[in-house]
């Protein structure tokens, strides 16, 4: 018995010892968090490449895309407009029409069933109160599916 109390003892020591090296803070670990009030964030911006050649071979639009200095979420109005980082999501044109669709998944723009031939896309990047911060064309070619 007095072994196994032993074992214990050494065994609790050595779990004390060993979380020592473990418990530093996040902050120690990682250094102060960078809180930039939001009128000194830099301006949002939004990169959009061109469709993937694979799959518009195939009559399939897969457009991917990133934001810099916002994040797209569903969240929207004017409360939103006050977090920081920004957040915000995206209002997307086809061909110009006089109506648009608004996507917040943060996933690549997919488009299927467009009609052969040339056609754009306007993307743009919006606050969670809709004003439009930045804005991206995309112009491409649906093949001929025979």
């Amino acid at each position: 018995m007095v072994q196994m109390g032993n074992l214990i003892a050494t065994l609790g020591v050595t779990l004390i010892a060993a979380s020592g090296a473990f418990g530093q803070s996040a902050a120690a670990f990682r250094g102060a968090a960078p809180l930039v009030p939001l009128a000194n964030e830099p301006p949002p911006k939004l990169i959009v490449d061109p469709p993937l050649a694979d799959p518009l071979s195939h009559g399939r639009v897969v457009i991917q895309y990133r934001t810099e200095n916002l994040h797209i979420v569903p969240v929207y109005g004017p409360a939103a407009l006050a977090v920081s980082p920004r957040i915000g999501h995206l209002h997307l044109t086809l061909d110009d029409l006089p109506w648009h669709w608004v996507d917040a998944s943060n996933e690549p723009l997919t488009l299927v069933g467009l009609p052969a031939g040339p056609h754009k896309i306007r993307v743009d990047l919006a606050n969670a109160n809709h004003m439009v911060l930045d804005t991206q064309v995309v112009t491409f070619v649906v093949p001929k599916i025979k």
